[in-house]
């Protein structure tokens, strides 16, 4: 989320030197909230909201809540996120569908918003929900809209009425009226109508959506905003407020580099709530707006409820049933890996999804550098082997590797380097399957964990014996190793030495359950 990412980064730097401080005082208190007000108007949140944003913090900050509480500096974070969620809209609000359809939805807002490309990704989300949607070219001003609208409308699997050729010829509020009628007669149950824009707010662009709402009667009327367009975001809405009206507002371009905090405050200053969110460019990128979930994000606290969201879209129950059997059983091959990598690849960037996890904001540097051809290179990796290979990768000899590196237009390397993490995930999610610790590489095995123990230790074992020709000093030494062999040993996570404590049996439970099991 390019957007807030400034933000995201201030706001965390503020709250890191607030975590160093065991209790807070007035001062530290006006410190933070100073910082919190200059990162919001850095970001371009228009000013009345970011007062009275900061006021509620500093009040609930000063209050009870935060000094009698065992950790102040979370207390503050979390009443900031309370905030932030507040500016946001609150609750997400869904979309009202008609009780006799079709269900009619129109979108407004400037020309350069989204509006034509957003029509067809909110067709295709309302497909995927079982609706039939039906796409409507009202946009007859701007050269070829009634074209882009109909390559959209393909491309979402959705049908269009476009009676008009647009370039500027048509009557817009007739087609808008005539579109309801042919929904009616074709059984559509929802219209999406696709209004004109203008480069700025004028009377005329004002009059013609006003009237192409009072002839179709709309059930919503969603604000198309960019989010990058900066200040300018709260004066557009105010005026498409009082000469068009809207029920909820979508955010476009949420995945643009710009500040963009000016759209954190429409909600606050129209009192429209935010429904829909635009990240990308294809038409899934597109999603319903949840206000925690965004704070939550700007805080670098992650989003995991939107990814298990995603994961339960592309991923098929019952088949990951049948690959947790086949850890179990020895039998998982590079053919249910392959699998596995297409429907990762399946639930959309691997970018934004791990964007998604707490923490991550001070990883960017990782993330951006993360290829995400890499998983392309892996399915051509194992599509070029033959059906055996594929089955038991033992039989990749060297003339094997070079074929496939040769058919794959890979090296030999890349080859090798598949293969070992390949065998290295089959052998943790195997030690996770039957409710054991993975050993990660370059730890030791955690204390008290099924399975961490390897053959080679127990027949490694040697007898520590001194081997003194003296009596008296033979039994000094062994004295000694005895001492030694009974103090506490550290183990690869820092754990069980200088008198700390191994994790409890409660806690191994805890982090098998966290890992699946």
């Amino acid at each position: 989320m390019a957007t807030f990412g400034t933000l995201s980064d201030r706001l965390a730097d503020t709250f890191k030197n607030l975590r160093k401080k065991g209790t807070l005082s007035a001062s530290d208190v006006d410190g933070t909230v100073r910082e919190i007000r200059r990162a919001l108007i850095d970001a371009d949140v228009a000013f009345d909201v970011v007062k009275d944003f900061t006021t509620r913090v500093r009040e609930r900050a000063l209050g009870d809540e935060v000094n009698k509480a065992l950790n102040p500096a979370q207390q503050v974070v979390q009443i900031v996120n309370d905030e932030l969620v507040g500016i946001l809209g609150g609750e997400q609000r869904r979309l009202e569908f008609a009780k006799t359809p079709p269900t009619v939805i129109m979108l407004a807002g400037l020309q350069g918003a989204g509006k034509t490309t957003l029509a067809g990704k909110l067709a295709r989300w309302l497909a995927k929900d079982g609706h039939t949607p039906l796409l409507v070219a009202c946009d007859l001003q701007r050269p070829n809209a009634v074209t882009q609208l109909g390559v959209v409308a393909e491309q979402a699997g959705a049908e269009l009425f476009a009676p008009e050729p647009g370039n500027g010829v048509g009557d817009p509020v007739k087609v808008a009226k005539n579109s309801i009628k042919h929904a009616r007669d074709k059984m559509y149950d929802t219209v999406i109508i696709d209004t004109a824009g203008r480069l700025g707010v004028d009377a005329e662009l004002m009059k013609q959506a006003a009237n192409i709402r009072k002839a179709v009667d709309p059930d919503e009327v969603l604000f198309v905003i960019d989010a990058m367009i900066g200040q300018d975001a709260v004066a557009t809405a105010k005026a498409f407020q009082e000469g068009v009206d809207f029920t909820g507002v979508v955010l476009s371009k949420l995945d643009g580099d710009a500040r963009g905090g000016a759209a954190l405050s429409v909600a606050s200053v129209t009192g429209r709530p935010i429904m829909f969110a635009s990240t990308g460019e294809s038409l899934g990128d597109f999603e319903p707006f949840h206000p925690d979930r965004m704070a939550s994000r700007i805080l670098d606290l992650g989003d995991i409820l939107t990814l298990i969201e995603q994961a339960q879209q592309a991923f098929d129950e019952e088949e990951a049933r049948q690959v947790a059997e086949k850890f179990a059983t020895d039998t998982f091959t590079l053919d249910d890996f392959l699998k596995q990598m297409q429907q990762l690849r399946n639930m959309g960037s691997i970018k934004k999804m791990m964007g998604m996890l707490p923490g991550m904001g001070q990883m960017k540097d990782q993330l951006e550098n993360f290829d995400e051809k890499e998983i392309v290179r892996t399915e051509a990796i194992i599509q070029s082997m033959t059906r055996a290979e594929r089955t038991n990768p033992k039989l990749l000899n060297g003339s094997r590797r070079l074929r496939i590196a040769r058919g794959s237009g890979t090296t030999v390397t890349e080859i090798n380097q598949l293969v070992t993490r390949f065998e290295q995930a089959a052998k943790m999610m195997k030690t996770v399957s039957k409710g054991g610790m993975p050993q990660m590489p370059g730890m030791g095995p955690v204390p008290g964990a099924h399975g961490g123990s390897s053959r080679k230790a127990k027949k490694g074992k040697k007898k520590g014996g001194s081997r003194s020709g003296n009596p008296a000093k033979r039994a000094a030494e062994n004295a000694q190793i005895g001492e030694t062999a009974a103090a506490p040993k550290g183990n690869g996570f820092g754990l069980g030495a200088g008198g700390q404590k191994p994790p409890s049996e409660e806690e191994l439970a805890s982090l098998q359950k966290f890992l699946g099991r």
